[in-house]
């Protein structure tokens, strides 16, 4: 359980009693990043029950904060900067120097921004929270197929270090976990969605960077999550 204990910390502020300096490639613990997005789905649909009494869009609110909160604004941050960079008209090195930058620049600011107010409408909108049980895995689950589809951007970088040690048996273990959860919990229009949306910005950050990086792995996280929540938004009001 090494590696799941790698992948709580990495992707979550939950305490997972994990050393830093481990020596296991950090690319095993992607087999179970989609068991994670479901344990942190799990919280996110009893703190959406709890919290029956509020509005619905205070209620979406709160749940989204909660969400960021639990995350610790990890992916959010890789998609600021990846709206920056990956949009901005530049060299690919501008770019790359664009991701390094801990300023947030106009783009980033617009695209956070518009981010929230997606995912907050789209939670507002929910019947039930089946769809935010399944969100955080479906999206994290096309992380782990876009950090095997396309190289790191920086050999050396943080994304080679996420991607280190990913095979096979990695890819294999977090599908399983995905279509289990989407077998008992619906969803595959959301799945078809998200992988499409997580195809088009690897192929769109690949075009500009050269690959990907860590920051896009953050952005791909966040558009799946949005693009789950909007799939599921809409089917519910068909």
């Amino acid at each position: 359980m090494r590696d799941l204990r790698r992948a709580i910390a990495l992707l979550t502020i939950v305490p997972a009693d994990f050393a830093p300096d481990d020596p296991a490639p950090v690319g095993r613990a992607m087999a179970w990043y989609p068991l994670v997005g479901l344990g942190l789905g799990l919280c996110l649909g009893a703190a959406w029950w709890a919290l029956g009494a509020a509005s619905e869009v205070l209620r979406a609110a709160l749940v989204v904060t909660l969400w960021a909160v639990l995350t610790g604004g990890l992916h959010l941050d890789g998609w600021s900067d990846c709206c920056d960079a990956l949009l901005a008209t530049t060299t690919r090195e501008r770019r790359l120097e664009i991701l390094r930058d801990p300023r947030l620049g106009a783009f980033g600011a617009t695209g956070l921004g518009l981010l929230l107010l997606v995912k907050t409408a789209a939670v507002a909108s929910l019947s039930g929270p089946s769809a935010l049980l399944l969100a955080p895995a479906l999206a994290r689950w096309v992380l782990v197929l876009v950090a095997r589809r396309w190289p790191s951007a920086r050999p050396g970088g943080m994304g080679d270090t996420f991607r280190a040690g990913l095979g096979a048996r990695e890819i294999a273990l977090a599908s399983a976990t995905v279509w289990v959860a989407v077998a008992l919990l619906g969803g595959l229009p959301a799945l078809g969605v998200v992988f499409v949306a997580a195809g088009a910005l690897g192929s769109f950050a690949a075009s500009r960077l050269g690959g990907v990086t860590g920051d896009v792995y953050g952005a791909v996280v966040e558009s799946g999550e949005a693009a789950a929540l909007v799939v599921a938004a809409l089917m519910g009001h068909l």
